[in-house]
Formats: structure tokens, C-alpha cells, sequence
């Protein structure tokens, strides 16, 4: 069970998603995720899941009758946008938008994963 008190933060990302397991092999795939908890239904459907990617917190969920699937959107501080724009590529999302430095001074990508969420890939321009 997690620590509660240095596991949390104010505002935690939960993803409802049609494949609860593909998207947390994307995740560990695309972004080096790891797997903190992991409750199954007896059916072996993931009913919530917590993984981490760098300092934050990602809960996910299966979506079912009860719980439909949610869209949403992430963005992500990478250290390096072109290497894990590649990752996520071969992980199985498709391109958003290539890597290319913005105006606003942050370098961006943009994949759409298999369940359909979009994951912006940043970092600041050196």
C-alpha cells in the first residue's frame, strides 16, 4: 500500500481507458513507468492501478458499463522530447505532431496512445 502522505500530490491524473493493461505497458514502454499497486477484478480486469512516471502519479482504471472511458489529455517533462517521442512511437502511439522547438520556449511532441489518450512530450529550449 502506498505511502499516502508523500505519494500523493494535489492533483493526481486518473485515466478510465477502454485497455487498462496496454496502457500501462505503454506507459512503462513510453515513459519508464512503475508499477506501485495493481487491484484486479476476479475476472483479472484491472479495476485501479498506480504507476509512476518520474515524481508524478498515474492512476488507471479499466472502464467498464459502470465506468466509461474518460479522454484526456497529459503533459509530460522529459529530458530528452526526441528520444521519447521514439519510444512511445514504437510502443504503439501515432503521431500527433512531430518534436519542434515552440515560441513559448518549450520543445514539443504530441503522440495519441492506443486508448486514445494524448500525451504532450516537453521540455524547456536550452
Amino acid at each position: 500500500m502506498p505511502d499516502t502522505l508523500n505519494t500523493y500530490r494535489t492533483l493526481t491524473p486518473y485515466l478510465v481507458v477502454p485497455d487498462a493493461d496496454v496502457e500501462m505497458r505503454f506507459l512503462k514502454a513510453a515513459f519508464a513507468a512503475a508499477e506501485t499497486l495493481c487491484h484486479r477484478s476476479p475476472e483479472g480486469k484491472v479495476m485501479h492501478a498506480e504507476m509512476t512516471v518520474g515524481d508524478s502519479l498515474v492512476m488507471i482504471g479499466q472502464s467498464s458499463v459502470q465506468w466509461k472511458p474518460l479522454t484526456s489529455a497529459l503533459y509530460v517533462w522529459v529530458p530528452d522530447v526526441d528520444a521519447t517521442y521514439a519510444r512511445a512511437l514504437e510502443a504503439g502511439a501515432t503521431s500527433q505532431s512531430a518534436p519542434e522547438d515552440k515560441p513559448y520556449g518549450h520543445r514539443q511532441a504530441g503522440v495519441v496512445d492506443t486508448n486514445g489518450v494524448t500525451w504532450w512530450i516537453a521540455s524547456p529550449i536550452a
